[in-house]
Parts: structure tokens; sequence; C-alpha cells
């Protein structure tokens, strides 16, 4: 007959510190310690991640509204030249009137007032877009501004200042348009030394 008999109890599992006891406060502490400092790290990184990454999109943005701004400025820039050409085109054309004069005959009185009452409004409407336009005479010679055509000997104007200007100088909100057609002064050649150096 068989008998019923219970098997004998498991054994507890316990960690092997359990049997020694609980782990000394010392070591405890140097345990937290230890991961406090891990975290701290880990913290510090990623608050040097996000601030990374916050002033790189401060950057993207800074970036994207300049170059909105200059596209929006600077769109029309090719439209502004051909504009540009012509308010020079009308001034042109009132140069090759004849100068008033009295008693010159009302007709070409009333047609050199129009064409000039045409350009100062033209003129004006294209400063009010930001189109300049600069004449140049008697300032200094600017390569980024003016396209010398040409230099002439003159004891009455420094040497390399603007004497004469064909065309006056075009921007765009500062960047130039079209340069100014100029004549450029130099000194004379007794000035300079005399022919013979």
């Amino acid at each position: 007959m068989m008998t019923d008999t219970a098997p004998p109890p498991a054994a507890a599992t316990a960690p092997p510190d359990a049997a020694a006891g609980p782990a000394p406060p010392a070591a405890l502490m140097q345990a937290a310690t230890a991961r406090i400092a891990t975290l701290e790290a880990e913290a510090a990184d990623f608050k040097d991640r996000w601030m990374r990454a916050e002033a790189e999109m401060a950057n993207i943005r800074a970036r994207a509204r300049r170059e909105v701004e200059e596209a929006r400025q600077y769109a029309v820039q090719k439209f502004a030249a051909d504009m540009a050409e012509s308010a020079e085109n009308l001034r042109r054309g009132l140069d090759s009137l004849p100068a008033s004069e009295p008693g010159a005959p009302a007709l070409l009185t009333k047609l050199r007032d129009g064409i000039e009452g045409m350009e100062r409004g033209f003129v004006a409407a294209l400063e009010r877009n930001g189109v300049r336009r600069d004449d140049p005479t008697g300032q200094a010679f600017d390569p980024n501004f003016h396209q010398a055509m040409g230099e002439q000997e003159t004891p009455t104007h420094p040497p390399g200042t603007v004497m004469q200007a064909w065309t006056p100088a075009w921007t765009l909100h500062g960047r130039l348009l079209r340069p100014a057609m100029v004549v450029v002064a130099k000194a004379p050649a007794a000035e300079i030394g005399g022919p013979g150096r």
C-alpha cells in the first residue's frame, strides 16, 4: 500500500547576499551616489543636446527670415533694372529737346514740361519702391558703383574723382542695378612728372 507522504518542503531560494544579511549602509550609499552621478551626467548630456538643437533651430529660423526678406526685396531686380533704363530714356528724351528760351513755341514748352512731369513722377515711384538714382559727379570714383568710360587730365578736379557722369548709378535697396558711366579726372602730365619721366 502506498502511503501519501508530502514531499519535503523546497528550500527557499535566497540571493547569496541574503544569507550574509542586508548590505551595509556605506555600500548602499556608494551605489546610490554612483547611480546619481550617472543620471546627472546623462541629464547634462541631454540638456547640452537640447540647447544645441535649439540654437540650430534659431539659426535656421533667422536664416529663413533673412532669405525670405532678401527674396522679397530683390525679386524685382530685373524689372527694376529695366525701369531704370526707361527712366534714363526719359532723361535722354528731355535732353534731346532744345533748351528752354524766352519766345520758344508754346508747344515745345508744353512738351518739355509734360515730359519733365512724367520723369519726376516715374522716378518718385521708383524711389518709393527702393530704386534710387545717384549722380556721382564730384564724388570719388568707386568701382563698385561706377564704370570708368575714360580718364581726362584736368587741373580743376582732384585726381580720382568723377568729373562727368554720362549716366547715373541705380541701386535697389543698396544693391547695384546699373553702374554709372563716368569720366574720371586725372592729374595733368606736368603735375605727375612731365612727359620725360
